[in-house]
């Protein structure tokens, strides 16, 4: 898969009280950059606990589910663009599915 803005994943984590995210963050680009997946059937068989929503958007728990990374999946151009990083509370606050 192709990442969109990996930029916006490190200059989370370089924020000061998100270091702990570094590590999560970047084990989940190396999956993701890795992955085939073809739908969200993918996804979940890898990310059991992804939440899938509409529009092709996705919601991964990071760091032990302290952080969430919300992205939006093109299948056909096997391309993953990242739309949120951001602690639960940051998280509460935006519509995850038009973000």
């Amino acid at each position: 898969m192709h990442i969109i803005k990996r930029k916006t994943l490190v200059e989370f984590y370089q924020q000061p009280g998100h270091q702990d995210a570094k590590g999560a963050l970047e084990a989940w680009y190396y999956e993701a950059k890795h992955a085939q997946w073809t739908s969200p059937a993918d996804i979940k068989k890898q990310y059991r606990y992804a939440s899938i929503l509409k529009d092709n958007r996705v919601v991964f728990n990071i760091a032990g589910n302290k952080y969430r990374l919300i992205v939006r999946i093109n299948y056909a151009s096997k391309t993953v663009f990242v739309r949120f990083i951001g602690t639960h509370r940051e998280y509460d606050k935006i519509d995850a599915e038009v973000i």
